[in-house]
């Protein structure tokens, strides 16, 4: 299976939301980095506060399935639900 990239932003509404993102990276990244298949996750600020450019790699579409069901039910998930992703998955 061939490896999955996705590429993007993260866009925050407004303070709260950019809030929510900032408090809860550390934990995201530190547990997404440590998942099986993860080879590279990447989200960075950028010159606008509400903003956060987003890399994703996984070894292939099975990995970044699991991690993208883990992410979702977890603490990172529920606190930045309701941000706008603009993503593209490339294989």
């Amino acid at each position: 299976m061939p490896a999955v990239l996705l590429s993007g932003r993260l866009v925050c509404r407004d303070e709260v939301e950019a809030a929510a993102v900032r408090d809860g990276l550390p934990h995201h990244l530190e547990l997404t980095r440590a998942e099986p298949g993860c080879v590279s996750f990447e989200v960075r600020a950028t010159a606008d506060p509400l903003v956060w450019l987003v890399e994703e790699l996984f070894v292939d579409a099975e990995a970044f399935e699991a991690h993208t069901v883990r992410a979702a039910a977890s603490e990172w998930g529920r606190a930045t639900t309701g941000i706008e992703r603009r993503y593209v998955v490339s294989r």
